[in-house]
């Protein structure tokens, strides 16, 4: 089968690689276009659907310039997976169950069914104290699927453990399912920070996190939302998608911290979600949080900030961070199901569909030098190279 992995820093290549064979409680998802195919276990056919996709995701661009803490390298195997690079790349994705293994719950996950997958592979050792706790994604050996090995999205197939499979609910498309592993992650750091209903909320960063995280709080309840993001393209979108303020950081006289202070009746932010990870919002966010508010961090650093301590001491203000999702998927799928958190309009967000074969040039470096253009790009197997 065809798939894309990751060599190294600026070296991601289209390889055929062997098709896996589903071992025991494991599923195997179809990750190109959903064709009628019979399970070895049940005899049952699966249906064609919709191509499922994989989405470009921030860590993917980080690896083009860099090796990621958490993956293997050419020499040195990822302790948990065992793999070295080149691994199969994408953990943002949905797809279809095409095939079966043994002791699989198919009361839960059917041939056929469309599906999401929670990318987290830990050590899960009895002396992991966080392993043992359930927050695995605090384990010191953390690594993803598509990142650290276990197959990939950018791929044709994948077989997949079903404890990190999950039913995707039927009335969302598979496009707007790759997006699930994303959102996930800003679930999670709502959860995590003291956001409640009726705050008001600055969100710094309007990439894809940004965004996903304005349609969360603005579904939670926020009583105000801005957003601040030099690019107009991801502005618009942000209007779009339920902000009530938006702001261009660059133009000249706009001060976001007095404009968030000055629309909050002089409190400041209740919550400010900094999800660019640069000194500049960082800081940025210490000058509009309120007194004795919350700061998350919900971004990936490559450089050591610095820390405002005198502010964080002045207003007393709790800064956090996340690290990936911690057990939020069943969670967030039947908020999806029930319409607690509506998915209209979130393909709004994806800019751009294309194929494995273009997936360094239209995807990788796009989102790196069109910022302005782009906010989600989606790949899928099945489509055809453009030339």
């Amino acid at each position: 089968m065809r798939a894309i992995r990751y060599y190294g820093p600026e070296d991601m290549r289209l390889d055929h690689i062997p098709e896996p064979t589903p071992g025991e409680g494991q599923v195997k998802i179809k990750l190109g276009e959903c064709l009628p195919l019979l399970s070895r276990q049940t005899g049952h056919l699966g249906v064609t659907g919709i191509p499922p996709r994989t989405g470009i995701c921030g860590s993917d661009l980080h690896s083009w310039h860099e090796i990621l803490p958490v993956s293997p390298t050419m020499t040195e195997p990822h302790p948990v997976t065992h793999e070295k690079l080149p691994v199969v790349m994408g953990h943002e994705f949905s797809g279809t169950i095409v095939d079966i293994g043994q002791n699989v719950d198919t009361s839960r996950l059917a041939m056929g069914g469309q599906v999401v997958v929670e990318p987290i592979i830990s050590c899960m050792q009895a002396t992991c104290p966080f392993c043992s706790a359930g927050t695995r994604n605090l384990c010191r050996n953390l690594t993803f699927i598509g990142i650290g090995g276990r197959g990939g999205g950018l791929a044709e197939y994948i077989c997949v453990d079903q404890k990190l499979v999950f039913p995707l609910p039927s009335h969302v498309p598979l496009e707007i399912g790759a997006m699930m592993e994303p959102l996930s992650i800003v679930w999670h750091a709502v959860k995590r920070s003291a956001f409640k209903k009726g705050d008001s909320v600055l969100i710094i960063g309007g990439g894809p996190i940004g965004l996903l995280a304005l349609r969360v709080v603005k579904a939670f309840g926020a009583s105000w939302i801005g957003l601040s993001e030099p690019a107009q393209k991801r502005r618009e979108l942000a209007s779009q998608n339920g902000a009530n303020a938006v702001f261009d950081p660059t133009a000249k006289g706009v001060d976001v911290p007095a404009e968030t202070i000055k629309a909050t009746s002089g409190r400041g932010a209740d919550v400010v979600f900094d999800c660019a990870g640069a000194q500049v919002t960082l800081n940025t966010a210490f000058l509009a949080v309120r007194p004795r508010g919350f700061i998350m961090n919900v971004a990936i650093w490559s450089t050591l900030p610095q820390l405002d301590i005198a502010s964080l001491t002045m207003k007393e203000v709790i800064l956090s961070s996340v690290l990936g999702c911690d057990r939020v998927h069943a969670d967030m799928l039947d908020a999806i199901a029930d319409g607690t958190f509506p998915v209209d309009g979130m393909e709004s967000l994806i800019t751009r569909r294309i194929p494995l074969e273009d997936l360094v040039e239209k995807g990788i470096k796009a989102l790196i030098h069109e910022k302005d253009e782009h906010v989600k790009i989606l790949v899928s197997p099945s489509l055809k190279p453009t030339g």
